[in-house]
């Protein structure tokens, strides 16, 4: 029996996302906004319907994924869960607004709903949670990546990126500051908050380098567990450099694992 999803988004990650879907998974239901509706169901035809609110979903499905931004959560979010369905999350820095954290989890405890957050762009989330239960001391993160990949952002505002030639840090500071500074490229800093410290206790740090083409993050922990290190370098979507091939992945997984019968 297929597997029906309900996709809020559908840009350049939401597009690889359905590319990516497992075979015995569908996407049925698209939230967009009125302005994208019909152009965006004349091209996906009959196999999806488009809608404009979470409403308008008449059916059952067996997941929700979000791969819409910040705004797409902060607006759609709480209906999904309040219907007691699955959210799975990539936008996580969304979360480090804590009206709108405190909204989508009061909404999923009345009814029935569970907020998921993915793991996204980085690695070791389920080490660094481990870790969390036995008592974390400290928590790093570092991100390198591209200039093109920080353009329009406000690191145009720190540092000139057209005439960077070293590898240069732009950024210090909490992992609540980065997300909210940076919503398009540090939502994995408000994951590793999410997985270990909190936002305030998490310390990141964010470099632009010339000399390189992917996306870099460097995680460090040390608590009463001992330590570890997690150093991922992954390549940006083709058309879109502010986000992470691996990210798109993470949810493609969340989809694969309405089938598995054995999930890791």
């Amino acid at each position: 029996m297929s597997q029906r999803i309900l996709m809020i988004g559908y840009g350049a990650m939401g597009r690889e996302v359905h590319r990516l879907l497992p075979d015995g998974v569908t996407l049925d239901w698209l939230v967009l906004p009125e302005a994208a509706q019909s152009d965006t169901q004349a091209e996906l035809g009959n196999t999806t319907r488009v809608l404009t609110a979470i409403d308008q979903c008449s059916g059952q499905p067996d997941l929700v994924v979000e791969c819409a931004g910040h705004p797409g959560l902060a607006q759609h979010g709480e209906a999904v869960l309040q219907r007691g369905w699955t959210l799975a999350v990539v936008s996580v820095g969304a979360l480090t607004d804590n009206a709108l954290y405190q909204r989508l989890v009061d909404a999923a405890r009345t009814g029935g709903g569970r907020l998921h957050i993915l793991s996204g762009a980085v690695a070791g989330m389920d080490g660094l949670a481990s870790a969390r239960e036995g008592g974390l001391t400290a928590v790093t993160y570092e991100a390198r990546k591209a200039p093109r990949s920080w353009k329009g952002s406000p690191a145009e505002d720190l540092i000139d990126l057209a005439t960077v030639t070293e590898p240069t840090v732009f950024f210090e500071g909490s992992a609540g500051e980065a997300a909210r500074r940076f919503p398009a490229n540090a939502n994995v800093a408000a994951t590793v908050a999410l997985s270990g410290l909190g936002m305030e206790k998490t310390q990141v740090k964010l470099w632009v380098d010339p000399h390189t083409e992917r996306n870099s993050h460097r995680i460090h922990a040390v608590g009463r567990f001992g330590e570890f290190r997690v150093e991922l370098n992954g390549r940006p979507l083709d058309n879109n450099p502010k986000t992470s091939m691996l990210a798109a992945l993470s949810v493609v997984r969340a989809c694969r694992q309405l089938l598995d019968p054995v999930v890791i």
